[in-house]
C-alpha cells in the first residue's frame, strides 16, 4: 500500500512540518493537517480503484489517509454508513418527498461516527509506536478509543464530565479504557489530560490536538461522495461540537476536486449547534473567526456540549467558503422532531441527529434553503445510548381490556 503524505502543515499560519515522528499542534497552538501528493496520487489511483476495493468500510480510502503499512490499520469491522430516506417526515420538515436523506453513522463500531477519528488516531499511534492514549469526552469519543486502543494493544484513560450518559461510561469501561468522572466539562477534562501529559505518561487525542482524528472523519466526505456517484448533495446539515466532521469533510471535497473525482457544485455546509451552547452560531451571526468560550453550557444533545473547539476558527471557514451557515436548535425542538421522525420512519435518532432534522425544519421556514434542496442530515450516533421514554401500559393476563389496543 503507496502512503501518499507529503507533510504536515499548520492550519493558521501555513507552516509546513515534517511527518517525522509524535506531533500535537503547531507553534502557534493550531491544529495540523495533513497534506498529500495529490498529483502523483492521481496519476497512480483512480476511482474505479476505490470502487473495487474489497475493503466494506472506510479502510478502503486508505490511499487518502496517512497510516503507511497494512499492519498498522486498526478495524472492527467497519462499514460504509447507510443513506436512509425520511420519506414520511419529509412533510414534518416542509420538505418535497424525496429530498432529505440521514446518513446514519450509528452502523459503525461502538455505534458512532467516532469509530472513523478514533481508528485513524490509534492506527497512528500503533505506527509511532504510542503505548498510552487519553481523550475527554461527552461519551462516544471515550467509547471509541476504548473499542480501538484495546484492538491495537494500547492502553486508554478517558476523563469524562460527571453528566456524562451511564450508558456512554459503562461502554467504555466494558472495552477496557481506565474511565474517570469529572466535576466539569469537557475543556476541565481536556486540560487535566493537557496537564498532566509529563508527569504520566499518556498522549492525549483530544479533539484537533493531534493531525489525525480529522483524516478519519474526511472519510464521511468521501464515502458519501462515492455513494451519490461521486456527486454531493446541495446542503449539508452536520451536528457541531469540536467540528472535526464539519472541517474533515470540507477537507475531503477539496482533496476529491484536486484529484479530479467531483466536479460538481459543493455542499453549502451548516453547523448545527444547541442554544444551550451555541459558540459557532454567536461568532457566525457576529462575524467573528473565532468564538468565544460558552458560559454554562447545557443541552439534552451531550455530543455537541463542547463550549470552546480548537479548530473554532476552521469550523468557521468551511461554513463561509461553502456559502453555509451556522443554526442553533432547542432541545424542546430537537425532541419532538426526534420523536416525529422515529414514529413516522421507524429511524431512531441520537438527539444530536435529531437536531440537524430541527435545524433543517428551521432553515426551510426561514427560506434559509429550498423546499426542493437535496439535503443530506448526519446522524452522528445511535439512539439507544440517550434516554428514551418508558414504556408505563401494563395488560393484565386474567382480564384483558382489548380497548387498550384501539387507536
Amino acid at each position: 500500500m503507496s502512503c501518499y503524505v507529503s507533510h504536515l502543515e499548520c492550519s493558521f499560519t501555513g507552516k509546513r512540518f515534517e511527518m517525522d515522528g509524535v506531533r500535537t499542534v503547531s507553534e502557534s497552538g493550531k491544529p495540523l493537517l495533513v497534506r498529500y501528493d495529490l498529483e502523483r496520487m492521481g496519476s497512480e489511483v483512480s476511482r474505479e480503484d476505490i470502487e473495487s476495493s474489497s475493503e466494506p468500510g472506510f479502510w478502503r480510502y486508505s490511499s487518502l489517509l496517512p497510516v503507511e503499512r497494512e499492519e498498522h490499520r486498526i478495524s472492527l469491522g467497519e462499514v460504509m454508513t447507510p443513506l436512509v430516506p425520511i420519506e414520511h417526515s419529509a412533510s414534518v420538515l416542509g420538505a418535497e418527498p424525496g429530498r432529505i436523506i440521514v446518513k446514519d453513522e450509528s452502523r459503525l463500531p461502538t455505534g458512532s461516527f467516532k469509530a472513523r477519528g478514533l481508528a485513524l488516531a490509534v492506527s497512528m499511534a500503533k505506527q509511532l509506536g504510542l503505548v498510552h492514549l487519553a481523550v475527554p469526552t461527552n461519551g462516544n469519543a471515550g467509547s471509541a478509543l476504548a473499542a480501538y486502543a484495546s484492538r491495537a494493544g494500547i492502553r486508554a484513560t478517558v476523563l469524562c464530565p460527571d453528566n456524562t450518559p451511564e450508558i456512554n461510561l459503562q461502554e467504555t469501561m466494558a472495552q477496557g479504557a481506565d474511565t474517570h468522572l469529572v466535576n466539569g466539562l469537557i475543556g476541565e477534562c481536556g486540560r487535566i489530560i493537557s496537564d498532566g501529559s509529563a508527569e504520566v505518561g499518556w498522549f492525549s487525542v483530544s479533539t484537533l490536538r493531534e493531525p489525525y482524528r480529522i483524516e478519519g472523519k474526511k472519510t464521511m466526505g468521501i464515502e458519501l461522495a462515492e455513494q451519490m456517484g461521486w456527486k454531493l448533495p446541495d446542503v449539508i446539515f452536520y451536528p457541531t461540537g469540536g467540528g472535526t466532521g464539519i472541517i474533515g469533510m470540507w477537507k475531503a471535497f477539496a482533496e476529491l476536486r484536486e484529484l479530479g473525482w467531483i466536479d460538481c457544485e459543493l455542499p453549502r455546509m451548516v453547523a448545527v449547534q444547541s442554544t444551550g451552547c451555541a459558540p459557532m452560531v454567536k461568532a457566525w451571526e457576529l462575524g467573528e473567526e473565532f468564538a468565544e468560550y460558552w458560559e454554562n453550557a447545557e443541552t439534552v444533545a451531550s455530543g455537541i456540549r463542547v463550549p470552546a473547539a480548537l479548530g473554532d476558527f476552521l469550523i468557521l471557514r468551511a461554513v463561509k467558503e461553502s456559502g453555509g451557515f451556522a443554526v442553533a436548535v432547542s432541545d424542546d425542538d430537537t425532541l419532538e422532531i426526534q420523536r416525529e421522525i422515529g414514529v413516522r420512519d421507524g429511524l431512531l435518532l441520537c438527539p444530536e441527529g435529531a437536531a440537524t432534522a430541527a435545524a433543517c425544519k428551521n432553515a426551510i421556514e426561514l427560506g434559509l434553503i429550498s423546499t426542493s434542496d437535496n439535503v443530506v442530515l448526519f446522524n452522528t450516533a445511535t439512539g439507544l445510548k440517550y434516554p428514551m421514554p418508558r414504556v408505563t401500559s401494563r395488560v393484565d393476563k386474567d382480564e384483558v381490556d382489548y380497548g387498550l389496543f384501539q387507536p
